[in-house]
């Protein structure tokens, strides 16, 4: 008898024979049957018509299709089933189940502290050890701080300075991080971090020539009060526009990584800077360019007069940078000891593992917005005093050196009677101190000028020698 196989037709026929003459109900049934007979059990015994002779002999290669079609079932079944996808970014995992990720967290992200509102170490606590001249700087910086603060606030209202605005309650934030950073990082600050000026050695006469626009001020009188800039000490000079150094801090960071330098560039900013397109923007490119910059976010509950509550949903700022793939802490800025150690510890991933760390210091702006704000039309007087007694970062501070026996009463006393008196010298001088040149106005911009500039430096001096009345008489033409 000859037999053509055909591809199709083929199997549907001997399916048929092989239900009706033994019961199997598919070819990979009758296959498994014939692979797992046990050795001991009789040869299946069939009658030997063609047909039955034909299932016989060609149980081999029946034997041979199972094998095929159980094989593609099984890559059928682990395509269909495999449990993640390789995807750009790494391995996502597949779920039978809709699953839409929380808005929030059950719990929100702890804040790391050292120091209890007392001033007393926590059980356990981890934190970076410092010496006693360290620690004596950072309080007397803090210290510092705070004075200079109150006197400039002061001179502003009596008119002696067109703007001010203090520090007051973010002490800590501004000391203790620069006390954990080296002198070749690079800074970006937004205009409440005069302290890290101060711990690098900017002098009390030259933030005294800045606030009054003199000719000793290093930016020429061109900028408003509190907008300090030092190239010596690798300080950017402020930008009175929101977050917009963010973005130029990571690509220092970056410029600062392809020259192998041991150093990072750290940027300031508020909350409210957080609600800016320029600190997202600067966080993705930090995190894909892997740039060694620390994004520290002083996050003291408002953004002028618009509480966080009216900024974002999320839980604070931290973890907006789990979303940019950047590693992330929450800080209690109002202790010195945590803010020193938290820096110090970021500062050492930035730069030996190139990456970028974002810190967010909680704390609270005891004082107004700056001189042109009223917080009491907003937020109680009540709420003010409590932070400033109960959360106050010197006192907190002042009471663990003391316990250590770095600190005593003379030594407070002696400092804060200094201090005022090196302020209100400074402060003397920069107010009799001549005004920069009416050209300053024009340089330092082009090393020609051009025309256009040229022109209204023409118009400029025209107007005053035409109406000198409405011009200050001190500023020389």
């Amino acid at each position: 008898m000859t037999l053509r196989l055909r591809s199709s037709s083929w199997k549907s026929n001997l399916l048929k024979i092989l239900r009706h003459n033994h019961g199997f109900g598919s070819a990979s049934h009758a296959a498994r049957h014939l692979r797992q007979k046990p050795p001991h059990e009789p040869t299946l015994r069939v009658s030997q018509n063609p047909i039955s002779r034909f299932c016989n002999t060609m149980s081999e290669k029946l034997s041979s299709i199972g094998e095929h079609e159980d094989a593609n079932t099984q890559v059928h079944a682990n395509i269909t089933s495999s449990p993640v996808m390789d995807f750009p970014g790494g391995k996502v995992a597949f779920t039978p189940e809709i699953q839409f990720i929380s808005e929030s967290s059950k719990e929100r992200v702890p804040c790391y502290r050292v120091l209890d509102d007392n001033g007393q170490l926590i059980t356990n606590s981890q934190f970076v050890q410092v010496s006693e001249e360290v620690a004596v700087k950072i309080y007397s910086n803090m210290v510092t701080l705070q004075i200079m603060d109150n006197i400039f606030y002061e001179a502003q209202r009596q008119g002696r300075l067109s703007f001010y605005a203090t520090a007051i309650g973010e002490e800590a934030i501004n000391i203790a991080s620069a006390a954990a950073l080296s002198p070749e990082d690079v800074i970006f600050p937004q205009y409440r971090e005069p302290g890290v000026l101060l711990w690098r050695g900017f002098t009390l006469q030259e933030f005294a020539n800045q606030c009054f626009g003199n000719k000793s001020d290093y930016g020429k009188g061109r900028q408003m009060p509190v907008h300090y800039g030092s190239n010596k000490l690798n300080y950017f000079t402020v930008s009175a526009t929101i977050a917009t150094q963010i973005p130029n801090a990571v690509g220092a960071a970056y410029s600062l990584k392809m020259d192998r330098k041991d150093a990072c560039a750290v940027t300031y900013f508020g909350d409210g800077g957080t609600s800016e397109g320029d600190f997202h923007a600067a966080m993705n490119f930090a995190a894909v360019m892997e740039a060694p910059v620390l994004f520290i976010c002083r996050n003291n509950g408002w953004a002028i007069s618009t509480p966080t509550s009216d900024q974002f949903r999320s839980d604070g700022i931290v973890v907006k940078g789990r979303a940019y793939g950047i590693r992330s802490i929450r800080v209690d800025g109002n202790d010195a000891l945590a803010m020193y150690s938290a820096v110090h510890s970021a500062r050492e991933m930035a730069i030996k593992e190139h990456r970028p760390i974002l810190i967010e210091a909680l704390t609270y702006r005891v004082g107004h917005h700056s001189t042109s704000d009223d917080s009491t039309r907003y937020r109680s007087a009540d709420e003010i005093e409590w932070w400033n007694k109960a959360r106050n970062p010197l006192s907190r501070f002042r009471t663990w050196i003391e316990s250590n026996g770095w600190w005593s009463d003379e030594e407070e006393s002696d400092l804060r009677s200094r201090v005022k008196k090196e302020m209100l010298e400074a402060l003397r001088v920069a107010e009799k101190t001549e005004k920069p040149n009416l050209k300053d106005m024009f340089s330092d911009v082009y090393d020609v000028p051009p025309s256009n500039l040229r022109e209204q430096e023409r118009l400029v001096r025209q107007t005053i020698k035409s109406h000198p009345q409405d011009y200050p008489s001190d500023v020389p033409l």
